[in-house]
């Protein structure tokens, strides 16, 4: 953390978001409260932070995958993600392909799929360990452009000392969707609840409504 609007700290200190909001669907099936523990992403995508049992599932802004399911077992999608790239204003960029031609320095977040993705287009970004210190690098210059998910990048150029410096290049329709993930070979019935609660979320409206409070639009219409 934070990785906002998916989860960050309020005002009070409260770990508030999207995510936790999701993960609260299930708990309350459950009867138990949340008990929301910082783990570095690298060592949740690895399935190391459920096998050690420093948690019991994961809701981290994490992209469903074929290389981590080998690691970790996934919940029914429950957010539809698209990469965006943020850049400083003035650059000429409108693509990744402009930000090769112009020479321009590209930053990412560490295991993450955005990584992977500029990765195979031919790119060698400089990583960093989380989304503040990836957001730190491109306002100090380190980096001229930066690829992270969209709400992410939209979250932050809702700030006006971050609107008037930077600005949204593109979209990149990856295709990716979220999940929340737990250990390998899962508890079947925390695994149901988790899925069920996403389901008749979605049925029932209560996911839109969460997906509004977050992101201030209907599900769909980001971008």
């Amino acid at each position: 953390m934070p990785y906002e609007p998916f989860q960050f700290k309020d005002a009070s200190g409260k770990v508030v978001g999207f995510d936790v909001d999701i993960v609260d669907l299930a708990a309350k099936k459950l009867g138990v409260t949340q008990d929301i523990v910082d783990i570095d992403f690298a060592v949740i995508k690895s399935g190391a932070a459920m096998a050690a049992k420093k948690c019991d599932l994961a809701a981290a802004g994490m992209t469903i995958t074929d290389e981590r399911k080998q690691n970790i077992d996934f919940s029914v999608p429950y957010f539809d993600a698209t990469q965006a790239l943020l850049a400083k204003k003035g650059t000429g960029a409108k693509s990744l392909e402009d930000v090769k031609a112009k020479g321009l320095k590209l930053g990412a977040q560490a295991s993450t799929t955005g990584l992977d993705y500029v990765k195979k287009k031919g790119f060698d970004p400089t990583e960093y360990a989380d989304s503040p210190k990836e957001l730190l690098a491109l306002q100090s210059g380190q980096a001229d452009v930066i690829v992270q998910d969209l709400p992410v990048v939209l979250t932050w150029l809702k700030k006006p000392e971050i609107a008037a410096k930077f600005e949204l290049l593109t979209s990149l329709d990856t295709g990716e969707q979220y999940g929340i993930g737990l250990k390998k070979n899962a508890d079947p019935v925390l695994l149901k609840t988790i899925n069920d609660a996403i389901t008749q979320a979605k049925a029932d409206g209560t996911y839109d409504q969460i997906f509004m409070k977050w992101f201030g639009k209907k599900p769909g219409e980001l971008g």
